[in-house]
């Protein structure tokens, strides 16, 4: 009886140190797989954009909502007007209509208004035109997609249409910058170099948020080439890497 009431100790004590590292071990590999789809889904988010991509319309599987929270400044650098332009499936909200742009509808049912979205310039003049500061006054743009992973499990891929796998698919916010570099020129952009940078958060909660202490990472590129309003709806901004000027 003595030796059993030992062995049956041991194991004890040996089952509360594997049911102690067991969460520690599920995270790491929650961790590990969330890196993994956010180093793949920048792969080909980075491609799409600076490639100034028009036709990938697989985007609109995953990319449901783009902000673009925006403000205007003066000379001296004092803010004097902000708002927000929301777009998603549903169409456009355009909270203060001061934007400079064209606000026309832009629903995000194709890929190259997800893309032209994407590309808007960090800062721009009142007619559009990229500017590498605000030395002189401007309109700044900070642009947020709300994306559901691109890579991952299958089972929580299009065309699944259960609520409840589309509602728990592993979610992001990506914080979008498109960053002239300055010319001769004090405040105007060097129209044929750019610097793409995007900045994943995560994990996205089911309410829309991020929690208090989100992952981050980002991802940069060098684009030559220009980035050129679309001459039908100046909302959207493509690079073009071939063209230069």
């Amino acid at each position: 009886m003595i030796e059993i009431a030992l062995c049956l100790a041991i194991i004890g004590v040996a089952l509360v140190a594997i049911i102690g590292v067991l969460p520690l071990g599920m995270n790491t590999q929650r961790e590990v797989r969330e890196e993994t789809i956010i180093n793949q889904d920048a792969t080909v988010l980075l491609e799409a954009i600076r490639s100034g991509a028009r036709g990938a319309d697989y985007l609109t599987n995953y990319v449901y909502q783009i902000a673009n929270f925006w403000g205007q400044y003066d000379a001296s650098g004092t803010k004097i007007d902000s708002g927000s332009n929301v777009f998603n499936f549903a169409g456009s909200t355009f909270y203060n209509s001061n934007w400079p742009l064209n606000q026309s509808s832009l629903p995000l049912f194709n890929g190259a208004n997800i893309i032209g979205l994407l590309s808007v310039p960090e800062f721009m003049d009142a007619n559009g035109r990229a500017l590498a500061n605000l030395a002189n006054g401007g309109y700044s743009n900070h642009i947020i997609a709300y994306v559901r992973s691109i890579s991952g499990l299958a089972v929580e891929k299009p065309p699944q249409d259960n609520g409840i796998m589309v509602g728990g698919t592993f979610a992001y916010q990506m914080y979008c910058v498109n960053a002239a570099t300055a010319n001769s020129s004090p405040g105007f952009a060097n129209n044929n170099m750019h610097e793409l940078r995007l900045t994943f958060l995560w994990p996205q909660l089911p309410n829309g948020k991020l929690p208090a202490n989100p992952r981050r990472q980002t991802f940069r590129a060098s684009i030559a080439g220009q980035l050129a309003a679309d001459p039908v709806n100046t909302n959207l901004y493509f690079y073009q890497p071939q063209s230069f000027r």
